[in-house]
């Protein structure tokens, strides 16, 4: 099968323009870029798509095994940028695909120009022993996938409105419990243990394009300071921090997130 049919890619905007790849974050699918995207589809090659197990994809392409670690997501995106011959690519990644992005960046930097990590968290549990701190002691992590393990339908409904902060539009956290409630239990289960128990600070060191850093002020999941961590761990990098609350600042406050890719990219996007 190809990536195109597994992963149910969506292409718009000029053939010959430069791809921009969005990649979601955990529990979502391309429908959390609408906001996004279709700012660049005037100059840039817009390339969406869905992680298996989310959105349109093709269930059937699960594997448990290919899946165990990021590097299967990383692999995702390189069969697609070979499968539509993409380089020079631009690649938006929103939470862990952030971390998926910097590892396809890392095998194969030739095909890549830019990235931009929105909320990245190269680790979320603590580590004392480095004075690392990512948000979250390994208890909570535990406690956090255990939760979700038992009561996964349960566990979506209070957890997304979190992740999205802004408790004054709570339509926004009740589109990301819809999302996140439409995904196999199974492959939800997976994929967040590989997500919230990974750590790839390593990995940063490796990624040699330019990369933003885009964070939000007010984000429980991805905290200030470990954004200031990934924007000083990566060779080349800015970091800018949006005047903006919760973890999808593209659903939330899509205007500032164009406006600051769009700086970062060349001052494209409508309506930036």
């Amino acid at each position: 099968m190809d990536a195109a049919a597994k992963l149910n890619v969506t292409v718009t905007g000029p053939p010959d323009g430069q791809p921009m790849v969005f990649a979601h974050g955990f529990g979502c699918d391309q429908e959390m870029w609408r906001h996004v995207a279709p700012s660049f589809a005037d100059r840039f090659r817009v390339v969406l798509f869905d992680y298996v197990g989310c959105g349109g994809s093709e269930a059937s392409a699960w594997d448990a095994e290919r899946y165990s670690t990021l590097h299967g997501y990383a692999a995702d995106v390189l069969d697609l940028v070979h499968d539509l011959d993409l380089r020079d690519v631009v690649f938006v990644g929103h939470s862990v695909s952030s971390m998926i992005g910097a590892l396809a960046v890392a095998a194969e930097p030739d095909r890549f120009a830019r990235l931009v990590m929105v909320g990245p968290s190269p680790r979320y549990i603590d580590d004392p022993g480095s004075a690392y701190s990512g948000g979250f002691g390994e208890a909570d992590i535990v406690e956090l996938l255990d939760s979700l393990s038992s009561n996964y339908l349960g566990w979506s409904a209070a957890m997304a409105p979190a992740i999205m902060g802004n408790a004054d539009r709570p339509e926004l956290g009740e589109e990301l419990t819809q999302s996140f409630c439409r995904m196999d239990p199974s492959i939800a289960q997976q994929w967040a243990r590989v997500t919230f128990l990974s750590d790839n600070r390593p990995d940063l060191a490796r990624v040699t394009v330019p990369t933003l850093v885009l964070q939000c002020r007010d984000d429980a999941i991805a905290p200030v300071a470990v954004g200031e961590y990934v924007h000083r761990s990566l060779p080349v990098s800015q970091l800018v921090l949006l005047d903006a609350t919760g973890h999808c600042p593209n659903l939330s406050a899509p205007e500032s997130t164009v406006r600051a890719i769009a700086d970062f990219v060349g001052g494209v996007g409508a309506g930036a």
